[in-house]
């Protein structure tokens, strides 16, 4: 019999050897430099994630004119000289707009405008200052101000590279578990992300939605709600209770063709559930109902699972139906006592509950057609 610890000892050798990596010190302006001349690449759905308020960024600067250490930036080689940035998006960000060179902050003219240093908790006599009224010598002091860059080779193993990413990246401040998906799968493949988002502008799907906060929508959580529908609808069983998990492996296994999705096939069925349930109920298809029986305008997650993936199997039939003949089906089926039961409260986002909701939604049906 092997000795367990001698193939650990292998597979973890194994994984380390797959890992290309070098360091360099660099300093803020080649770094600028070298995003000017796009030797280091920002892609622009993780440059839209810089959230630093002007407070952190302004501390930054601070830090960097007084010269105190900085964590390391993380980048990957794409190709002999030019690297993808995928960790230290806030520090680099923030000098970018010091140095009035980064494009989401732009002046009236929409030139890019320079930061103004606020909050500086040290040397005080920085707020209100940008870096053109900086004394020469600080200016040159913040130029020439060094980061370790750790760059991990184009020969590294693609899946740790996306690995290395994905943990990077994971429990940053204020990002949303699918603006992390969206970034970290660029590394695998971009046709499944695509796609995703390409559905999410689907007219239909959004008036379903409409009533999710524009807030939400921002941190794409419409993006999350398309991967979530073909999540449960596919790979329903693999469900435990862990829903950020259970999204993100089915997403890396269609992204990687380890799990069959067609793509022609996927998309209509995609666009039929939505058109369907926009005609029965348009922006209240996920909303509850409350006990003098008006549905309450507001978005229901367990709504939105139980119906989306309950009527898979009646689509053609339901297509048949009028639309008020689809608005009293499924406001019958939100009124049930029992359905309600499912639908409200914590502690229901286990596997089990959740065929108990979609089975209902799929009975309930099934009983009138």
């Amino acid at each position: 019999m092997d000795d367990p610890t001698v193939l650990v000892s292998s597979e973890v050798q194994s994984k380390i050897d797959k890992v290309r990596t070098k360091s360099l010190d660099i300093s803020f302006n080649e770094l600028l430099d070298m995003l000017q001349t796009e030797e280091l690449i920002i892609e622009p759905e993780y440059q839209r994630l810089f959230r630093w308020a002007e407070g952190n960024r302004s501390r930054f600067i601070e830090s960097l004119i007084l010269e105190m250490p900085v964590p390391p930036i993380f980048v990957i080689e794409v190709e002999e000289g030019k690297y993808e940035l995928i960790d230290g998006l806030q520090r680099i960000g923030s000098y970018m707009h010091f140095r009035g060179a980064h494009p989401s902050f732009l002046d009236e003219a929409g030139k890019p405008a320079f930061l103004k240093l606020v909050d500086c908790d040290i040397v005080k006599a920085l707020n209100g200052l940008t870096y053109e009224n900086l004394p020469q010598s600080v200016k040159i002091k913040l130029k020439r101000s060094f980061v370790r860059m750790e760059v991990i080779r184009k020969e590294s193993d693609q899946r740790l590279r996306y690995y290395m990413f994905k943990r990077l990246n994971t429990g940053g401040a204020r990002l949303s578990d699918q603006e992390i998906r969206n970034c970290t799968i660029r590394l695998l493949g971009n046709k499944f992300n695509d796609f995703i988002i390409e559905l999410s502008q689907t007219d239909s799907f959004k008036s379903c939605i409409a009533n999710v906060s524009d807030e939400k929508i921002f941190q794409k959580f419409d993006q999350e709600l398309v991967l979530r529908f073909f999540a449960f609808k596919n790979w329903t069983n693999n469900f435990k209770h862990d829903l950020d998990n259970f999204m993100t492996d089915y997403m890396e296994g269609v992204t990687t063709g380890e799990l069959a999705f067609d793509y022609t096939q996927e998309k209509q069925t995609f666009e039929r559930t939505f058109l369907l349930l926009s005609r029965a109920l348009g922006d209240q298809a996920f909303s509850s109902m409350n006990k003098k029986g008006n549905l309450v305008a507001r978005f229901m997650a367990y709504h939105y699972e139980a119906f989306t993936v309950g009527i898979q199997t009646h689509l053609d039939n339901l297509e048949k139906k009028t639309d008020q003949e689809l608005e009293a089906l499924l406001k019958e089926i939100k009124g049930k006592q029992k359905f309600i039961e499912m639908t409200t409260g914590g502690g229901k986002n286990y596997l089990i509950q959740l065929l108990n909701r979609i089975n209902f939604v799929k009975d309930g049906i099934a009983a009138k057609l």
